[in-house]
């Protein structure tokens, strides 16, 4: 299968090398020195101070939403939540079930978050802002300077969301003040699902210390006491993280995060202007690299089910109103132009059958 989802992704062959290995001991200074390299490198890939902190969590990115929602908010916090899609109104549903005091920017699925919207929540007493900021569920990709602009503007603690973007969209964490970053193994780390991960700077591990988390597996606090000895408080994803280490040696070898940012870049311009002749609309015009989300007057879950049944050919799907009109193809994982040849054949050949009208 070709798979041009947005997670999990094509993996390198040594990532899936690896997948195929015993899995080894984990309780040793082996071990600890992987993770103090993958500590290190993830902490270079996102631009975070030395001080800054990384937890390798082993579960979804929904483990590391809700495990910083836990750990960096309290009851003391008022919240305020980017809700354009599903995962926005992830983020709300984990406030709401957490007694967090938030409210939410609501926006139409697909909608762009712009300064006028920003200006009415000035003011307003905020203490942190949550934004995934590539909803993936529509594609959008809202303008991270604008929300750290706001953010600084009125001293808010800015949390970012960064599963589908870490590697396919510029990101740093001094520069643009992020002080909490998520992402996870299954995206442009190109990495089977299992281990999310959380970078924290001298701000949020000072939130972190002094907030009283009523969890023992999503206790930050024990996991940064583990991580100094390059451990991990429970048993973890231990083959995940060693492909975890080898691809990021993989990028830094192969031009580091700039290059493999625009790798992913390249893959996406390709593919977007090479569908402007078929029966196709882009919506969406403030998307990232990661995935573009694709209008078709014809059935997008016929288009999605013959391309894999009769091309093997992954795309995905869409759920609610947009089943049936949006189907979304992602330029992430181990990718190339001469993949993207192979879809786009494929879709016209899909328009020569008549299945694209």
């Amino acid at each position: 299968m070709l798979n041009f989802t947005v997670g999990p992704v094509m993996s390198s062959d040594e990532v899936r090398k690896i997948g195929g290995e015993q899995t080894p001991y984990f309780r040793n200074d082996e071990f600890s020195q992987v993770m103090f390299e993958n500590e290190k490198l993830m902490r270079e890939f996102v631009y975070a101070d030395e001080n800054s902190r990384v937890v390798f969590i082993t579960g979804s990115g929904t483990a590391a939403m809700e495990a910083t929602v836990m750990n960096v908010f309290s009851t003391e916090d008022k919240v305020l939540v980017v809700n354009g899609g599903g995962f926005g109104q992830r983020f709300v549903d984990l406030c709401d079930l957490h007694n967090i005091p938030f409210e939410d920017i609501k926006l139409d699925f697909g909608q762009d978050l712009t300064q006028d919207i920003l200006n009415q929540y000035s003011d307003k007493g905020f203490t942190g802002f949550l934004v995934n900021i590539c909803e993936t569920s529509s594609g959008v990709h809202y303008d991270l300077d604008l929300i750290s602009d706001f953010c600084n503007e009125n001293d808010i603690f800015l949390v970012v969301d960064a599963i589908s973007s870490f590697l396919a969209d510029p990101i740093n964490m001094k520069e643009q003040n992020i002080n909490t970053l998520i992402t996870g193994s299954q995206k442009a780390l190109a990495c089977p699902p299992g281990v999310s991960i959380i970078v924290l700077d001298e701000n949020a591990l000072e939130r972190v210390e002094n907030n009283q988390s009523k969890s023992m597996y999503f206790d930050l606090k024990d996991a940064l006491k583990n991580g100094e000895r390059g451990q991990t408080p429970f048993t973890p994803a231990v083959t995940i993280l060693l492909q975890i280490n080898a691809r990021l040696k993989e990028i830094k070898a192969q031009g580091g995060v700039e290059a493999e940012i625009k790798r992913i870049s390249n893959l996406a311009e390709d593919f977007r202007s090479r569908i402007s002749d078929l029966p196709f609309e882009i919506k969406c015009k403030n998307l990232g690299n990661a995935v573009t989300s694709v209008y078709t007057n014809s059935s997008a879950s016929e288009i999605v089910d013959t391309l894999k049944k009769e091309y093997s050919i992954w795309v995905n799907p869409s759920g609610g109103q947009v089943a049936d009109k949006m189907f979304r193809v992602g330029h992430i994982g181990d990718l190339t132009i001469e993949d993207n040849d192979k879809l786009i054949d494929a879709l016209h050949d899909l328009e020569k059958r008549g299945i694209l009208k």
